[in-house]
């Protein structure tokens, strides 16, 4: 405030230039929010109208409407039977003639298989632009999440892994044209490394989408401890399965899939499954514990979508973790205490539905 920036100020660019050695990008673009960090990368990847864009049946809504924001058409296809990341053989079955681009999301604690999606992308020639929101600190391949295709986003909202105290995000790639065009976009069209002056002509039907650089400051402020905070969540995601591990009810405890290649899962959220989720949420709801339910309605199913015409049964496994996915309250200043008080409620909601506990294993993952 003292210095009267705003935003897209010297904030802003400090905070680009640390989250891309953080990251390893040669460029980091700051913007308003994850979802329009996508809108604009799809624009600025050449998105145009009446081309496909291949997205996850069972993702976040900005996945899908960040395509029709841009001017493409989402085509939808089923996640993994043991994941939530994009199936590449239901990519392969949904892409058309038209189709252009693929957008893997990378949910909750680990990234999609990109080498599944990359082959399948390389062998149809489509192009590979990530939804990454979610995946600050996520690597595949030694390779930060982002950085497999085109590029891919970061979503800065107060409840991410790196959070501010309202909305920002960030674009992130390794294409000096395709960060060109994003930095224009963001600022009404207007070329240049700040575009800060107004009297800049646009070179392209840009946006207002600058980061504010009280943002920036506060992610800045945070980045110092992010990877404090992100061992801290492993902990908790540990503490949590050993206590979840074994009671009846529960699908499924979320685990870093083994890939082709080396994967580092960053727990954004401690996401199970349960069978009665949605009486699960309820229970602790009335005992004053935050739990969400993900995506309760999958994206191919969503009224926005109806003209596509979809119907149940159409992407199974989406279908299923839209059923029983439940985000467990998670984040570094939660306790041991805390954490072991809801798996005690959990247990208690299945032993007062006339479950007992079982003998505990791994994981009581199901194939769906």
């Amino acid at each position: 405030m003292e210095n009267g920036e705003y935003s897209h100020g010297r904030k802003v660019v400090e905070l680009e230039r640390a989250l891309a050695e953080h990251t390893g990008a040669r460029h980091v673009i700051g913007v308003n929010s994850g979802a329009d960090a996508l809108v604009l990368l799809l624009r600025a990847c050449g998105l145009g109208a009446g081309d496909e864009v291949v997205v996850p049946a069972f993702s976040s809504g900005a996945t899908a409407t960040s395509v029709v924001l841009a001017g493409g058409t989402p085509v939808f296809a089923d996640v993994e039977p043991d994941g939530y990341g994009i199936c590449p053989a239901s990519v392969a079955a949904v892409a058309t003639g038209r189709t252009r681009f693929v957008v893997p999301a990378h949910l909750f604690h680990h990234t999609a298989d990109l080498t599944g999606v990359r082959a399948v992308a390389d062998r149809l020639g489509l192009a590979v632009v990530e939804d990454s929101a979610e995946a600050i600190g996520m690597r595949y391949g030694g390779e930060h999440a982002g950085l497999h295709g085109f590029g891919g986003v970061l979503s800065f909202s107060p409840t991410s892994t790196l959070g501010a105290l309202g909305d920002a995000g960030a674009v992130v790639t390794d294409d000096p044209r395709v960060a060109e065009i994003v930095s224009a976009l963001r600022h009404h069209g207007r070329p240049g490394p700040s575009a800060g002056a107004i009297d800049t002509a646009a070179a392209l039907p840009g946006v207002n989408s600058k980061m504010d650089d009280v943002q920036a400051a506060v992610l800045l402020a945070k980045l110092g401890r992010l990877e404090q905070d992100v061992r801290r969540r492993a902990e908790l995601a540990a503490r949590y399965t050993a206590g979840l591990t074994g009671v009846p009810g529960v699908r499924k405890l979320p685990e870093v899939l083994p890939r082709a290649e080396a994967v580092r899962g960053v727990f954004h959220g401690y996401v199970a499954e349960f069978a009665r989720r949605d009486e699960l949420a309820e229970h602790l709801a009335a005992r004053g514990i935050g739990a969400e339910t993900r995506y309760p309605l999958p994206a191919h199913l969503q009224p926005c979508f109806a003209h596509l015409g979809h119907a149940p049964g159409d992407f199974p496994n989406a279908e299923a973790a839209s059923r029983h996915a439940l985000a467990l309250p998670l984040y570094p200043d939660l306790t041991e205490e805390q954490v072991d008080r809801v798996c005690a409620e959990v247990r208690d909601f299945h032993a007062a539905s006339g479950l007992h506990l079982s003998a505990p294993t791994a994981n009581r993952g199901s194939r769906r």
